[in-house]
């Protein structure tokens, strides 16, 4: 089996949003730049789970993921 950047993308925010929504955690911190992960976050935002996202460098920072957490921060 051959397991792609795809793969486990999708494996992430199934297992971020299942966390979020059990319950189990206060906060939810996405490093990433990927806007494919913004519907974890909003998931997570709505079961009252605080969100932050953390892109890594201006360029290419996902708007739609800064947008979507409660709180963004850039990494120079």
């Amino acid at each position: 089996m051959i397991t792609t950047s795809g793969d486990v993308d999708v494996r992430l925010a199934v297992d971020a949003t299942a966390t979020a929504v059990e319950n189990t955690i206060d906060v939810l911190v996405l490093v990433s730049r990927d806007a494919d992960f913004k519907p974890a976050l909003e998931r997570a935002a709505t079961r009252g789970v605080r969100t932050v996202a953390i892109a890594p460098g201006s360029y290419g920072r996902s708007d739609a993921l800064r947008n979507a957490a409660h709180d963004a921060r850039t990494l120079e």
